[in-house]
């Protein structure tokens, strides 16, 4: 399959995805929660419809190809090429109206992400990357995304989706990092690493994050200039504690304020 073709077939994808998830955005429909009696996680006909959806044309089109969905779990998550599915990054966000969530669509190969997307159907914005050069296409422009340089963080515009995710020990480095920046702001999921990418943030920190709620972000991060590893510094792919920065000053302040207890 030629270069074109695959780009051809994320955008199947992301347009499944998308047909899949917008008649119930800003509805009245049923929320579950899928961690019954711990800290409310939600999941919706509108998440599961369009994991199926990817996951058929998926099985059609690359049926040797793994995958790895959060509403559906794994399928060959040994086989080279593996698909990582998060249908509704922000769920949270989407059943209260907002539209600060996406769908994030990660091709790995041997456990890498060399490919990935967010697209955002709502707003009909599709952010991608191979981790060499990043792209956004919207309703009134395409454009290469590029990060910006910030070389401290008294700079820095700080985004994260809420402190309260965190456990104690992880806030109070969190706040290390928020007493020392110039701006904080709380929200965004998926979208805020986006809008790093775009060169609109300066940095993100979050925590608890799973394969499927980073391997997207992580070639559209890298592709435009960017950095995100864990906060020990380690790839990110796995998850866990993640910071991701467009300067690797800031990216470097950042992890030393968070790992000096």
């Amino acid at each position: 399959m030629t270069a074109i073709d695959f780009q051809t077939f994320i955008d199947r994808l992301a347009t499944a995805s998308g047909e899949a998830i917008l008649p119930f955005f800003r509805t009245a429909l049923l929320v579950d929660d899928k961690n019954a009696g711990g800290a409310f996680d939600p999941v919706t006909a509108a998440d599961r419809a369009a994991e199926l959806a990817m996951r058929a044309l998926i099985r059609d089109t690359f049926p040797s190809h793994g995958i790895i969905g959060e509403e559906f779990g794994a399928e060959r998550a040994d086989a080279d090429y593996v698909w990582v599915l998060d249908p509704i990054d922000g769920t949270k966000s989407f059943i209260a109206g907002m539209p600060a969530w996406g769908t994030l669509i990660a091709l790995t190969r041997k456990g890498h992400p060399v490919y990935g997307m967010m697209h955002q159907p709502y707003f009909s914005e599709r952010f991608s990357g191979d981790g060499k050069a990043a792209h956004y296409r919207g309703p009134r422009s395409e454009r290469a995304l590029m990060v910006r340089p910030c070389d401290s963080l008294d700079r820095a515009l700080l985004f994260t989706t809420s402190p309260r995710l965190m456990n104690a020990a992880d806030r109070a480095a969190f706040g290390r990092v928020e007493e020392a920046v110039r701006l904080s702001r709380y929200g965004g999921d998926c979208y805020s690493y986006c809008m790093l990418a775009a060169g609109h943030i300066d940095l993100v920190i979050e925590t608890e994050l799973k394969p499927h709620d980073v391997a997207a972000l992580i070639p559209i991060i890298t592709g435009a200039g960017g950095i995100i590893t864990t906060w020990e510094g380690e790839p990110a792919e796995r998850g866990g504690r993640i910071v991701a920065a467009g300067d690797r000053r800031v990216h470097a302040a950042a992890r030393m304020a968070l790992m000096t207890g």
